[in-house]
């Protein structure tokens, strides 16, 4: 539910499975009992309870944005050689790699109908 459709008095107004969240807006999930009910001055002060308590635990002092240096070098991490392991045996692998089949997914035709026929 977008914080922003919640009114006390008024119904949840559940986001729509396509329906794309949006930058700088604040989402809350309910359980799905509660979707034909109405917003009560309980939910709302749980979520502003909730909403006080996070804040206070998040403070600008303790936030750090990190340059994107340091991100490339984390990337860049030595990669695990196969060759200093004793057990790895190639033909092992490749056997068990040819006895694995591959799983393809089925894939059916849709009938649609036409829209003249709604």
């Amino acid at each position: 539910v977008n914080t922003r459709s919640l009114h006390i008095g008024r119904r949840f107004s559940a986001l729509n499975a396509d329906e794309d969240l949006e930058m700088g807006n604040v989402y809350v999930m309910f359980p799905m009992k509660r979707v034909n009910s109405f917003v009560s001055a309980g939910d709302m002060g749980a979520l502003l309870l909730t909403a006080n308590s996070v804040s206070k635990r998040v403070s600008i002092g303790s936030l750090r944005i990190l340059p994107e240096e340091n991100y490339c070098e984390k990337s860049t991490l030595p990669k695990l050689n196969l060759d200093d392991i004793e057990d790895f045996s190639s033909e092992e692998f490749k056997h068990r790699l040819s006895l694995c089949r591959s799983k393809k997914p089925l894939l059916e035709t849709i009938a649609e109908e036409p829209v003249c026929l709604r």
